[in-house]
């Protein structure tokens, strides 16, 4: 039995909108639809977001964050900022790729909401080059990488990683030479970080 009114929150409406963008794709996919998904009035779901932009919003943010969980759990750890560099730009990867594979037709849908969501996205984004510069200034800080400008070394960390994140590459993921380009990747950004003269490394 739908939920009634009163049991209604927030983390619902956003499982039922979720369910109804599976089901009609992002351009057919309405108010009413989520709001007869829940067995309520749309004024209901308008109670909790003031517009179909809102909702949509929420949905984008919602999806970004169960992506990258743990990323930031990753980049507060206690291991060494070259070991903690590579597993962040791991776990990133890992979690796209989930993503991308496990749902195509979802993923495919959270494309065309992130389009419209850019304010949404870039504070994610923003989010995640905050936590590359954490491990890069802590990495600084211990000796174990030289960076005269952290924020500038992240973004380019970034930048540099585009193809392992950046939803345009998605096709590429399941490339069976994908993971020896990535691995090649990360030790040129890990090595190139390290102080001159520092021994580098290179992935197993």
């Amino acid at each position: 039995m739908p939920p009634a009114p009163r049991t209604l929150t927030t983390d619902r409406i956003l499982e039922a909108t979720e369910d109804v963008l599976r089901r009609y794709g992002p351009a057919k996919a309405t108010v009413v639809d989520v709001a007869r998904a829940l067995g309520v009035s749309h004024g209901t779901v308008y109670r909790h977001f003031a517009s179909k932009a809102a909702l949509r919003e929420a949905v984008t943010q919602r999806w970004l964050d169960q992506s990258h969980s743990t990323l930031s759990a990753v980049a507060a750890g206690p291991q060494p900022a070259p070991e903690r560099l590579r597993r962040w730009l791991t776990e990133l990867f890992a979690a796209k790729r989930r993503k991308a594979g496990g749902d195509p037709e979802l993923f495919a849908t959270y494309l065309a909401l992130a389009g419209e969501a850019s304010a949404v996205v870039a504070q994610h984004v923003g989010d995640l080059v905050g936590q590359l510069t954490r491990i890069i200034e802590d990495g600084v800080a211990r000796g174990e990488f030289t960076a005269p400008d952290p924020a500038r070394a992240a973004r380019a960390v970034w930048d540099a990683t585009g193809r392992f994140h950046d939803p345009a590459y998605a096709a590429e993921w399941s490339r069976p030479d994908i993971d020896a380009a990535f691995d090649a990747v990360c030790d040129l950004l890990v090595n190139g970080l390290r102080p001159q003269g520092a021994p580098g490394e290179r992935s197993a």
